[in-house]
């Protein structure tokens, strides 16, 4: 049956990289990821664009997720402010237990979890 793991976060852009966040995602061959996860909103609003996502997935599918993230978060900044894509995932596997994965300052930053959100590694 093999093992599962939970992904599920976000993400804060601008919507010139949000473009590149969707050609990104499209890229990908969909029946070697889980890019059906990934949503977009219809409407955004002011400044800060969105993208979520979330999928229980196979074990052997997480490594072509977080390279796929990898990518995401080497988007340059696109204005003035300099700003980089930020993001936040909770990743619950069935047998190591959680972690979080920070997109910031162009990389994904893995590290463990507080107790705060282990309710939803249960």
């Amino acid at each position: 049956m093999g093992v599962f793991v939970r992904i599920r976060g976000w993400l804060e852009c601008d919507d010139r990289q949000l473009a590149q966040v969707k050609e990104i995602v499209a890229a990908e061959n969909p029946d070697r990821t889980y890019s059906g996860g990934w949503g977009f909103p219809a409407r955004q609003y002011n400044w800060t664009s969105w993208v979520f996502f979330g999928a229980d997935m196979r074990e052997q599918a997480v490594d072509c997720f977080l390279e796929q993230l990898r990518l995401v978060a080497r988007i340059p900044a696109s204005d003035d402010d300099n700003d980089r894509i930020i993001g936040l995932f909770l990743v619950s596997h069935e047998i190591t237990g959680m972690s979080e994965w920070q997109v910031r300052d162009g990389a994904v930053v893995i590290g463990s979890v507080n107790g705060a959100y282990q309710y939803l590694g249960e």
